[in-house]
C-alpha cells in the first residue's frame, strides 16, 4: 500500500487564469525518500500544500490525493496533525511558543496527548534531536539551523508517517543545512518515515 497517492491533480489559484498544478500523478511508499527540484515559483510549495489540508491554498483542485489508500478529504483533523508532519522555509513563521521544551510539548498537547505521554515523547525527541542544552532556551535566543531542527523535531514528536518538507535549508548556511538533512536521513532511516522534499537547490 502506497503512503501517498496522488492522481491527475491540477490546482488553480481564484485570481490566476493558469494552472499552478498541471495533471500531476505520482507515488510516495512507506520509507521512500522523494525530492521535487526546481526554480523559484514553479509550483513546489503550492503541491506539497495539497498533502496538509491545514495548510492548502484557497482555488480550484481537481483529482485524488489518497493517504494509506484513503482520500485525504475523509481524515479527521487530528488524524492527519499526527499523521502528516511539515516543516516550511522560515521556522520563526512556524514557532510558536517561547520556550524549546514547549514548542515540542504544543504540537502533542494540540492534538490532546495525556501529560505522561508527552512528557515521555519531548525527552526522546530532545534526546533524537541533541536539543537537551536548549531544552530551557528561549526561542527566539536561537540559531537559524537551531530553528530549523526545532521545527524538524516539533513534527517528529508526533511520530508522523509523512513528512513534508518546503525548501527547509533555504535558510541555513552550509553547515547547518547539512546538520539538517542528516537529521532528516536519520529519521527516514531509524523510523521508515516517507520523507517529500521540495528544493531549488541540489
Amino acid at each position: 500500500m502506497a503512503r501517498l497517492t496522488v492522481e491527475h491533480l491540477s490546482f488553480s489559484y481564484p485570481t490566476e487564469s493558469w494552472l499552478a498544478l498541471r495533471d500531476v500523478s505520482f507515488t510516495a511508499e512507506p520509507g521512500e525518500f522523494l525530492l521535487f527540484c526546481g526554480p523559484s515559483g514553479c509550483g513546489k510549495t503550492t503541491l506539497l500544500r495539497q498533502f496538509q489540508p491545514a495548510l492548502a491554498p484557497h482555488g480550484t483542485r481537481q483529482g485524488r490525493v489518497l493517504v494509506d489508500d484513503l482520500p485525504l478529504d475523509a481524515w479527521p483533523e487530528r488524524r492527519v496533525a499526527q499523521t502528516i508532519g511539515f516543516v516550511q522555509q522560515d521556522p520563526d513563521g512556524q514557532i510558536v511558543t517561547d520556550k524549546v521544551w514547549h514548542e515540542l510539548a504544543f504540537s502533542c498537547e494540540s492534538v490532546g496527548m495525556e501529560r505522561n505521554e508527552i512528557r515521555r515523547r519531548v525527552g526522546e525527541m530532545a534526546g533524537y534531536f541533541g536539543l537537551e542544552e536548549l531544552f530551557d532556551k528561549p526561542t527566539d535566543a536561537l540559531s537559524g539551523g537551531q530553528k530549523q531542527l526545532l521545527c524538524l523535531a516539533s513534527a517528529a514528536v508526533l511520530h508522523p508517517e509523512l513528512l513534508l518538507l518546503d525548501e527547509p535549508t533555504s535558510q541555513l548556511d552550509p553547515i547547518a543545512a547539512q546538520n539538517f538533512i542528516d537529521a532528516v536521513r536519520r529519521l527516514n532511516r531509524d523510523f521508515g518515515v516517507t520523507v517529500i522534499a521540495a528544493e531549488h537547490r541540489l
